[in-house]
């Protein structure tokens, strides 16, 4: 279970807001990918944070309502067009520079789930493996992002219905990939990504 550690070292050593990243959403093949930074109050750390992907779907839910209640928190999402323009880690390290500049409190030191830290962050920073399994304030934030993301794609799935994206998320499954050569490419899909390049080309191809 993640723990406090990291946020209490930054803390005694003179920080005086220290936050935790983390971004969900870089392997989909729709939909943005997702940031969150959250500075946890450590009076009020809500019981029960874990790294989003070991919490069922409900729990994600509750935890969230929980940390949004409680902490400073920011979420940003970086769409399909600037991924492709971008590449998904460059878009994925904006997003997450976007969520630290929407705290209300400017972080003195950030915790940022990964082995990379963002090439425009001006924040002093740690870049931690596994945070989100690690780190509760990394682990607040992967619940926020998740959530926030699942919901994004649920309105998705309604405006554009036979892609499962209220079950998959955006996530390459087989069902998505049938829907893509079915249904065709959707605004909200990331035309850089394999897949959905492959069946631009061959359109292209035919056309040409």
């Amino acid at each position: 279970m993640p723990d406090y550690a990291m946020e209490q070292a930054a803390l005694d050593g003179g920080a005086q807001w220290v936050a935790g990243v983390d971004e969900v959403g870089r392997g989909p093949l729709a939909g943005p990918v997702t940031a969150a930074a959250v500075i946890l109050d450590p009076t009020a750390i809500p019981p029960g944070l874990n790294d989003s992907k070991a919490l069922t779907a409900a729990r994600r839910e509750a935890l969230a309502a929980q940390i949004m209640a409680t902490c400073d928190w920011s979420v940003a999402h970086v769409d399909p067009p600037e991924i492709d323009a971008l590449n998904i880690l460059r878009a994925s390290h904006v997003a997450m520079c976007r969520a630290l500049a929407g705290l209300r409190r400017t972080p003195c030191h950030v915790l940022i789930d990964g082995n990379m830290l963002p090439r425009d962050l001006t924040l002093p920073a740690q870049a931690i493996v596994k945070g989100d399994a690690r780190c509760l304030s990394i682990a607040a934030a992967s619940i926020i992002a998740k959530v926030l993301r699942d919901r994004i794609m649920v309105d998705l799935a309604q405006q554009h219905p036979g892609y499962g994206w209220d079950v998959n998320a955006g996530y390459p499954t087989p069902a998505h990939k049938r829907a893509l050569l079915d249904l065709g490419i959707t605004p909200h899909h990331r035309r850089s990504f394999k897949p959905v390049h492959n069946i631009l080309c061959k359109a292209e191809t035919v056309t040409l």
